[in-house]
């Protein structure tokens, strides 16, 4: 089965600024309290960074990630790949101010793109992943 064309999409509110938010999209340091460890990341156009993640200790995937685009407080942009496969995806995280509180939307797009004989890539895995992620582990992170 393959993955669909169109795009993950999830959006949530947190009551913090878009500055605090954008730190721990940013900030290797905050990045491993709720996503990965990278070993090095800077929110620069044209910064390549790698880190390994899978869906059990037995089954990990390098990740080749480039960052497309920075707008410091706004929106966060990088390609996301796998060492030893086809397929180039695009993970955007987008911060809209509301007030004290600030919209995050996460698109990530690109997934057809990845071989449909995985299924540890198959869309429900990224759905499920980006749900955990952002609704989970960077909520409790950031409203702590």
């Amino acid at each position: 089965m393959s993955n669909p064309a169109q795009p993950i999409v999830v959006e949530r509110v947190f009551a913090t600024s878009a500055d605090a938010l954008w730190r721990a999209l940013t900030d290797k340091d905050e990045m491993k309290q709720w996503y990965f460890d990278l070993p090095e990341f800077k929110a620069e156009a044209g910064f390549k960074f790698t880190f390994t993640g899978g869906p059990s200790p037995d089954r990990q995937y390098v990740h080749l990630c480039e960052v497309k685009e920075a707008v410091p407080g706004k929106k966060l942009s990088y390609s996301w790949r796998y060492e030893g496969y086809v397929g180039d995806s695009l993970v955007c995280f987008e911060l809209v101010p509301q007030g004290s509180k600030t919209l995050l939307r996460l698109t990530h797009s690109g997934l057809h793109t990845f071989p449909s004989e995985n299924p540890d890539l198959a869309a429900h895995n990224f759905a499920a992943g980006w749900d955990g992620i952002i609704n989970q582990s960077l909520l409790a992170f950031v409203e702590k």
